[in-house]
């Protein structure tokens, strides 16, 4: 088991409905603070004290759905001390992390911080779960060999998941802006229109093998979702994303996170109750 001295937790205020500790959680929330490569607006380490906050003006209760969290085991570990301004040390704190939950037989709900902190997620997956498929929302493709000289950045970041478990094995959805190359690269990804079948298609093709979620919150149009790094029009609403998440019951969900949320550029906080929520549905999907 990884060596805890390796991370650091600070216990905030936890999410709603959270269990009293570690223990008795089936799931574990934390958040990962990095924001060293956001390259337009930045803001995203504040995510995970405003999205907690958020979650208390939601209920418990699904009315739609007819399910509560309550039912729900989870635990909120709180937030990850990361070293400011070093990334390498920042992604290996998250990899020790999320390593720790899995070694212990726990799921992972990670909330962002920027895009970046989903490799080291994904790669401590990959170890847990040779087979694994991963679910990609957003509006960019994240694809790039490097940006601006950085092979390790929040713009590049499934091309780096990409080498470690083969892009065939990468579902994106929402995709709507990228460079050429990247596109061409696509190609090799499951790249998914949206919205349509698509969805509960690749949900069949991979039933069976454990499949981790990664959701940008700019996956979702500007207007339902302004408080974001790089915000993109043309996405989908917020019923189109909720619904969409709530396709994950009919997966093997063994991880998750949500990404991008900035508070400083949010208004009304609109951005953060939509991630509350969507955390709300993914763990009811489990």
């Amino acid at each position: 088991m990884p060596d805890p001295a390796l991370f650091q937790i600070d216990p905030t205020r936890r999410f709603m409905a959270s269990r009293e500790n570690y223990d008795e959680g089936k799931i574990i929330i934390f958040s990962a603070p990095l924001d060293h490569t956001t390259s337009y607006r930045p803001g995203t380490r504040f995510a995970g004290p405003h999205v907690r906050e958020a979650s208390y003006g939601l209920e418990e209760f699904d009315f739609l759905g007819g399910k509560t969290i309550e039912d729900v085991s989870f635990f909120d570990w709180g937030e990850l001390l990361l070293p400011p301004g070093n990334t390498p040390a920042a992604l290996q704190s998250i990899y020790h992390a999320a390593a720790k939950v899995f070694a212990d037989g726990k799921i992972p709900f990670t909330i962002g911080g920027e895009h970046l902190i989903s490799s080291p997620l994904i790669i401590a997956a990959s170890e847990k779960y040779p087979d694994l498929a991963v679910f990609h929302f957003d509006a960019h493709a994240d694809l790039r060999e490097d940006y601006m000289g950085m092979r390790e950045s929040h713009a590049s970041v499934m091309r780096r998941v990409a080498e470690v478990i083969g892009p065939e094995n990468i579902y994106q959805f929402g995709i709507r802006s990228g460079s050429k190359d990247e596109r061409e690269f696509a190609k090799k990804t499951n790249l998914m229109s949206w919205p349509g079948d698509s969805l509960a298609k690749a949900i069949e093709e991979t039933k069976g093998r454990p499949v981790y979620l990664t959701i940008d919150i700019d996956v979702v149009d500007p207007a339902f979702a302004p408080g974001t790094g790089t915000p993109e029009p043309g996405g989908c609403t917020s019923a189109d994303i909720l619904g969409a998440v709530n396709r994950f019951a009919a997966a093997n969900l063994i991880g998750f996170d949500l990404v991008e949320v900035s508070p400083p550029n949010d208004s009304s906080n609109i951005t953060s109750i939509l991630a509350a929520k969507i955390i709300r549905q993914a763990l009811l999907a489990v």
